[in-house]
């Protein structure tokens, strides 16, 4: 496989246009929460990879995250040799995997994407071990006050933060670039929920093995 210097992200979201034929490159359909760090991967190792990020605030409608993907594959597959999606199941209860199936694709191993971060045993006896566990990424540290508080209508109904959370015991950080920035807006997403914060530093290995994976490199 030829590399390349940097990866390359569409900007066309979810459209179904076809990019410019590039048959020697690799297609990766990205979930938006994770195309940034996917980028960075990438770039450090030289794949030869074009990343098409779907919009984030798919992940809180999980249902039409395989309507969204589908026509994408058929899109980019008459362009590149390869076409992989870079989301685990992320909720679609095995809708992600009939898209993959029907097309000869796949996707990121695991549940959801702290899998991929944090490690799916880790993950698993983690929430075993305290089920009320709440899990933040870098981009839902950094997106909070948007993908949560709005999205839930946190910041237009407050009362209702404990109707939605009253059954979580804590938040975990899976950090996976931390800085005092992230740490205060972590620290901050915790008080909003009214819940104590732990911190794990997984950096970025877990993603990289799993595009390693995912791309049999």
């Amino acid at each position: 496989m030829s590399s390349s210097p940097t990866a390359r992200t569409s900007t066309t979201g979810s459209s179904t246009s076809s990019p410019s034929p590039d048959r020697s490159r690799i297609a990766v359909i990205a979930c938006g929460a994770i195309a940034q760090p996917i980028s960075e991967v990438v770039e450090r190792h030289g794949w030869s990879v074009d990343i098409h990020p779907l919009p984030p605030l798919l992940h809180n409608h999980p249902e039409q995250i395989a309507g969204e993907v589908e026509p994408l594959v058929v899109a980019l597959s008459g362009s590149y040799d390869t076409v992989a999606i870079a989301y685990a199941d992320c909720g679609t209860y095995g809708a992600l995997d009939e898209v993959c199936n029907r097309h000869g694709v796949r996707r990121l191993e695991g549940l959801h994407c702290y899998d991929v971060y944090g490690g799916a045993d880790r993950m698993r006896s983690m929430l075993e071990q305290q089920p009320g566990t709440y899990v933040l990424t870098d981009f839902l540290v950094k997106s909070f006050r948007r993908t949560v508080v709005q999205e839930l209508g946190l910041d237009r109904y407050p009362e209702l933060r404990d109707d939605y959370f009253r059954h979580y015991t804590r938040v975990v950080w899976l950090a996976q670039d931390p800085d005092a920035e992230l740490q205060g807006l972590a620290e901050d997403a915790a008080a909003v929920l009214g819940l104590p914060l732990t911190v794990l530093d997984v950096g970025l290995q877990g993603l990289d093995d799993s595009m390693r994976d995912l791309l049999a490199l």
